[in-house]
């Protein structure tokens, strides 16, 4: 599940101002630059990666897109939970 973090860095270069700065899972996404429309085409980018719908509110789920471990530990979680789905199917 590593490679979630490199995926997840690499949408979020791909819709930064500054796609050479450093990125770690600490960082916050509010000092990566990124505009709140610049979220919303992150989210659905990670949705088509990894074949899941993330709910996402920008005024209720600001906790799950506070930093960068955030976002792929929410990603994760919801990765689990369709493959705990898709095997009890």
């Amino acid at each position: 599940m590593e490679d979630v973090s490199a995926k997840i860095i690499q949408i979020l270069r791909k819709n930064m101002r500054n796609p050479d700065k450093e990125i770690t899972l600490e960082t916050k996404l509010s000092d990566l630059e990124i505009e709140s429309l610049d979220l919303a085409v992150i989210v659905f980018d990670i949705e088509d990666t990894f074949g899941i719908q993330i709910p996402y509110n920008a005024n209720e789920e600001v906790e799950d897109f506070a930093t960068v471990g955030s976002v792929v530990e929410r990603v994760k979680s919801i990765v689990a939970e369709n493959r705990a789905s898709d095997a009890a199917a």
